[in-house]
């Protein structure tokens, strides 16, 4: 049984004659800081089963959008809907259980423990059993363990890293990392994929493998992604819809050819109203004042 075939939630969404995942509403999404506004009034909605990305120069307020959304950070305005669910008052624990999972730009793995280990921390708030059970070794619990490790490695090959199950993550490169992580969302078997640029720092061909590996999780699991990606390349071939930021704000809406014309766009990459269309932004691209969090 392949990943995409065992998916529980999405089955039972088809066999109800539902959509397998809700739509995400953003409407109104305001966060200040001490005075600073990081996102002032931003709107989006992400449909379900597509492949929306957030982008933006440094400093726009995307990462600060991905803290509210998995509920690290509070609004201070405005909602955030995922199908019936208001998520701005919700705890990460609590949006997590709903079907949010993300990943972050920086590697966040525990680097001594083994991949299988690291991705058996994203089954955790599928777990049934018990403190007591698991740390007795109750049959239940045994078997719900094997369970959830049999999931495992049905992601681990989905995802291409099943020979690397055994490997504490701290020795592996730089770009099996990247895989791991999103490896160990997978495992929360999320109905929204929040991706924090899931590319950088990787060379051209690990991108590649990147991108197609995201189309197979998109099409494969019937699942939503929110991604944010700095690789406009990468949006352009993969996104369905792209929302822009540019000091906290909401500059364009679309689909990737739309908002590669789009003059705002364009000057809020390079500074200008005319320039390269492709939008590949500098690595100095920055916002280096204004009323913006990261």
């Amino acid at each position: 049984m392949n990943v995409a075939q065992s998916n529980g939630q999405r089955s039972a969404a088809e066999e109800s004659g539902r959509p397998a995942v809700p739509e995400l509403v953003v409407r109104g999404l305001t966060v200040r800081f001490a005075g600073l506004t990081a996102l002032d009034e931003v709107d989006f909605t992400v449909a379900p089963g597509s492949l929306h990305a957030l982008i933006g120069p440094n400093g726009a307020g995307k990462s600060t959008c991905f803290n509210v959304l998995s509920g690290v950070y509070r609004a201070t305005a405005g909602s955030v809907r995922l199908g019936r669910s208001e998520l701005t008052s919700l705890s990460p624990h609590r949006i997590a259980g709903l079907g949010v999972a993300r990943t972050f730009q920086n590697i966040a793995l525990s680097q001594r423990l083994s991949i299988a280990d690291n991705l058996m921390l994203g089954r955790h708030r599928l777990t049934r059993t018990g403190f007591v059970s698991a740390g007795l070794r109750l049959p239940h619990g045994r078997r719900e363990e094997r369970r959830h490790r049999e999931r495992v490695r049905e992601i681990a090959e989905f995802v291409g890293i099943a020979e690397h199950l055994a490997t504490p993550a701290g020795l592996l490169p730089y770009g099996v990392q990247k895989r791991v992580e999103l490896a160990r969302a997978l495992c929360l078997e999320p109905r929204l994929l929040l991706l924090d640029e899931p590319v950088a720092g990787m060379n051209g061909g690990e991108r590649r493998q990147m991108a197609a590996l995201l189309r197979q999780v998109r099409t494969g699991l019937g699942l939503s992604i929110l991604l944010v990606e700095h690789d406009m390349d990468m949006v352009a071939r993969l996104a369905d819809e792209v929302t822009v930021l540019d000091f906290g704000k909401r500059i364009a809406g679309g689909p990737p050819a739309q908002i590669q014309r789009d003059p705002e766009v364009i000057r809020a990459y390079l500074g200008t109203g005319t320039g390269d269309p492709s939008l590949t932004p500098s690595p100095t691209t920055n916002h280096e004042q204004g009323g913006t969090q990261p």
